[in-house]
């Protein structure tokens, strides 16, 4: 082919490139979906919503599209047949049980470990009847003494018992969710990276961890980075404002979730983002207004 010949044939070539659906191209076609975000799934504790009464409070959750309620694991077992009742037909699943053990598990005392032990295994059997995701706990509070010595070796025992409880969690179709909390609050896990290693560590299918942006302000640097942390062991996440620890928004702009959020969907969090949270004004107009602020910074993360 001469010159001038092999030149026309390579603008014709690239002209009807130019123009020729992508997908004859092997690009994405025009008008292909993208992967699809995932869902916000909130959920509330039981005090969060306005209302007299839990019946009136569920009312006002699922008006309001929240899709999680997130009980105290006191006295759990016998307030099962209650929840059902109040949940039957809803769209509202039970999400994660919030603590309600006695005693701590990294306890000196054999007794307090006992305890622990003895009622944690109650709240994980309810919890798995009510198809919770998990029961959280704290290894230790600050007040909480006199407590194990912040060493590898009790490190290792902890992982150990937490395989312990573990098992019990998986037989009963739900997991325990190890909480970072604040310096103010506890001295032993503090970071979401930190609880997630020892997760890792732990290896097994029980065993998970959480994010609390109220904690995560205190301790952690970023919150993507700190939900990134996290990973495949994240369970379940707590939202709050940000300064004094009541409902998303009554803090102001500092009570900004982006970041934390973008960190959500670049992972596919499936799980819920759940009010743990005070109300320093009303809640009939506080409670709205946080669920429109923490919908709008999703779509923007």
């Amino acid at each position: 082919m001469k010159r001038r010949e092999f030149l026309k044939a390579s603008l014709l070539g690239g002209a009807a490139a130019a123009v020729a659906p992508m997908s004859l191209l092997g690009g994405c076609a025009e008008g292909e979906k993208k992967k699809a975000a995932p869902e916000l799934k909130i959920s509330f504790q039981e005090g969060t919503a306005p209302g007299q009464t839990l019946e009136e409070r569920l009312d006002f959750m699922e008006q309001n599209g929240v899709v999680g309620f997130e009980p105290g694991g006191v006295n759990l077992a016998g307030r099962i047949n209650e929840f059902d009742q109040l949940l039957r037909g809803r769209n509202i699943k039970i999400s994660a049980i919030c603590a309600g053990f006695q005693g701590f598990i990294l306890s000196e005392d054999a007794a307090v470990r006992d305890l622990f032990d003895n009622t944690m295994r109650e709240i994980i059997a309810a919890a798995g009847q009510l198809g919770s995701t998990g029961v959280i706990m704290v290894p230790a509070f600050n007040a909480q003494v006199p407590a194990m010595p912040h060493t590898m070796e009790t490190r290792k025992y902890l992982i150990e018992q937490l395989c312990k409880l573990g098992d019990y969690a998986v037989e009963c179709g739900t997991t325990v969710i190890l909480e970072p909390l604040n310096r103010n609050e506890a001295f032993y896990l503090r970071q979401v990276g930190d609880a997630a290693s020892i997760c890792r560590d732990a290896n097994h299918p029980g065993v998970r961890c959480m994010g609390d942006f109220w904690h995560m302000t205190a301790e952690e640097t970023s919150d993507y980075g700190a939900l990134m942390s996290g990973g495949e062991y994240l369970q379940h996440v707590h939202i709050a404002s940000r300064g004094t620890r009541n409902t998303p928004g009554e803090d102001g702009d500092v009570d900004n979730y982006i970041d934390g959020f973008r960190a959500l969907k670049e992972m596919n969090y499936p799980h819920y983002v759940s009010f743990e949270c005070g109300c320093k004004n009303d809640k009939a107009q506080s409670v709205p207004a946080a669920l429109q602020l923490i919908r709008d910074q999703w779509e923007q993360a």
